[in-house]
């Protein structure tokens, strides 16, 4: 459907438009209306929601953690995945809980068609067929960058009202696509680019900058020869993404690896000058730890091979996934090379590879809240903010679609902080730095990770999602028991005595594991899941380190409050980043809390200024928010 009406800046026909239906855009719109605002959701195909232009998978490294944080706020990626998934796996599974992750495989077209489904049958969210080609804006001032949202205008000439906008055009803003010598605009393949909107952007004087990312050749399953590859099994059990999902039953299917060889490497070395990124004709820059094949074999010659997965697209799908040999090399280039893989000599490609460069904002042009500095009721989430990855752009869709409702309710914005999820950490992240390429989440960049595991994303968002009302009653009382569960399962350990220790105690030896103490009845009988079996092992055998981060987090948000005197000298903090101390000498913050939200000041240089605070005695401390 396609909605029109006057230009009257009175008028409404929103609340929240949501331009774009990616994974941005599909959580933004779903939880704008769910709030209970009248929300549009403006797609150039209303089949296209939820589409996976990449690699079918979902979790990973602390983009699992992500997914996890996402579903306790009542997203919908989990659900999507857990419907749509194929194989079933936890990462780092022999390491340290705060990087334990879940992973799927999905089926492509499924979990397409459950977004997809999810959006069509949202109450109060209405899904408009068309391109939105400009904004519309009261009072826009070039110069200062500032105007007040109204609506958009789609390329038919119609107009959609709302004081709320959420930008979520991903690799489609002024989108072109790359393979050898051939090039053309657009946001993925067969799919049209989003120019108008970015050259409307470029109009209201925003900056914006260029990425680019990629995608390998999809090949045919039949001619593959899978027998002297290695398998890669799916979990047994499988542990459903969505905490909502009680359990899977679900058939898994393999994935396999195989390896580039001396061969692929030496082809590819004598192509590389046919490479669009290597002749100049792209000028955006890729995600470092997910380069192409032609910049794995240019930048790392002592290396002669590199890991390459094949991964299918669906339970039924005649395509595989190559993850690893991302590549815009010409199709007759790609065509060789991938035959020069082991089990692959007489593959056939059904779809070659190309590379996206697209268009960003320069993200110092974001507040907290996702909103764009200067321009009130316009926000941003996914990839337009510099991101990468399905679960970045999703949880950022959350956040903005979260805000949005709120700025036009003319509440508070809603800001989650570092210590109490990923989604925090990320926004800040972005916030406060401008990405020079495409921003990825790790757990190296939480501070407080052990506190931000996987596992208890539901426990630790609880408070926000039920003030957001985002929970019904039904899963509020779940998640109240869990904690029961959790708490008296810690109880009984702690109290438990065996040959004069508590299993508490016991269970802290770095060779014992929860399941060696199970067999004790008091904690049998409280039917705890395996997951809550592995929150409880956590709570326990890192209590002291657990204990310690909470510390730390309760002092940093107290001393984001301490004032910093006019007269500290930056330039006798030894350690200080020579960005931060420019900064911080131009800026000469108040308080800690504005110092740590200068672009160019780290958490690590938040913490030197801390140090040098308490040095110099107790100091006065703001107060309000």
């Amino acid at each position: 459907m396609t909605a029109s009406c006057s230009e009257d800046p009175g008028m409404r026909d929103f609340d929240v438009i949501v331009v774009g239906g990616g994974h941005a855009g599909a959580e933004a719109a779903l939880v704008a209306a769910r709030m209970g605002a009248s929300t549009a959701c403006v797609v150039l195909e209303a089949a296209s929601i939820g589409r996976m232009s990449c690699n079918p998978a979902i979790g990973g490294i602390a983009k699992g953690h992500l997914v996890r944080e996402i579903d306790a706020l009542g997203g919908e990626m989990g659900l999507c995945t857990d419907a749509a998934g194929i194989q079933f796996r936890t990462l780092n599974t022999r390491k340290g809980p705060a990087v334990r992750a879940p992973r799927a495989q999905c089926d492509r077209a499924l979990y397409n068609q459950e977004m997809a489904g999810r959006v069509a049958a949202q109450s109060g969210l209405a899904v408009v067929e068309g391109e939105a080609v400009d904004l519309l804006v009261d009072d826009p001032d070039p110069e200062a960058t500032t105007g007040t949202i109204r609506g958009v205008r789609l390329a038919d000439g119609s107009t959609l009202h709302a004081p709320a906008v959420v930008l979520t055009t991903g690799t489609f803003l002024g989108g072109r696509l790359f393979a050898g010598e051939w090039e053309r605009d657009g946001g993925r393949f067969g799919e049209a680019a989003a120019t108008a909107i970015a050259t409307a952007l470029a109009r209201l004087g925003l900056r914006l900058g260029r990425h680019k990312t990629g995608t390998p050749p999809r090949l045919d399953r039949d001619s593959i020869d899978f027998s002297g590859l290695e398998v890669q099994p799916g979990d047994d059990p499988p542990r459903p993404f969505s905490f909502r999902t009680r359990a899977l039953e679900v058939e898994q299917v393999n994935c396999w690896l195989t390896r580039t060889s001396p061969a692929t490497h030496e082809l590819i070395e004598r192509s590389a000058d046919r490479s669009p990124m290597y002749r100049g004709r792209i000028v955006g820059v890729g995600p470092r730890y997910c380069p192409s094949i032609e910049d794995k074999v240019m930048r790392f010659r002592d290396r002669d091979s590199h890991l390459v997965f094949l991964e299918p697209e669906g339970r039924d799908s005649p395509e595989i996934y190559p993850n690893g040999i991302s590549t815009s090399l010409p199709e007759e280039v790609q065509e060789a090379f991938v035959r020069t893989i082991p089990g692959l000599e007489n593959v056939r490609i059904l779809r070659p590879g190309y590379a996206v460069e697209y268009a960003h904002l320069a993200t110092d042009q974001l507040r907290a809240d996702l909103q764009v500095a200067g321009y009130r009721g316009l926000f941003a989430a996914g990839q337009i903010n510099g991101t990468s990855g399905y679960e970045e752009a999703a949880g950022q869709g959350l956040i903005a679609g979260i805000n949005a409702v709120r700025f036009v309710r003319r509440e508070a914005p809603f800001v989650l902080d570092r210590a109490s999820s990923y989604l925090g950490v990320m926004v800040d992240d972005l916030c406060r730095v401008n990405p020079s390429e495409p921003y990825r989440m790790f757990t190296s960049r939480a501070e407080f990770r052990l506190l931000l595991r996987a596992d208890n994303a539901d426990r630790r968002l609880a408070s926000a999602a039920k003030e957001l009302g985002l929970w019904d009653a039904a899963r509020e009382s779940a998640v109240t028991h869990k904690q029961q569960r959790i708490a008296a399962a810690v109880a009984v350990l702690e109290r438990t005595r065996r040959e004069g220790r508590t299993l508490a105690e016991i269970l802290r030896r770095p060779e014992v594991v929860l399941a060696d103490l199970l067999a004790e009845p008091a904690l049998a009988d409280l039917g705890l899941s395996e997951e809550e079996l592995s929150e409880v092992e956590a709570e326990v055998k890192y209590a002291g380190y657990i204990a310690r981060q909470a510390d730390q987090v309760d002092k940093l948000r107290r001393m984001e409050a301490r004032r910093i005197p006019a007269e500290l000298d930056y330039g006798a903090l030894h350690g200080l980043a020579n960005e931060a101390r420019e900064r911080l000498l131009a800026r000469r913050p108040l308080t800690v809390g504005e110092a740590s939200r200068i672009s160019g000041v780290t958490p690590a240089d938040v913490n030197l200024l801390l140090v040098a605070l308490a040095r110099s005695g107790p100091s006065r401390r703001t107060t309000g928010s």
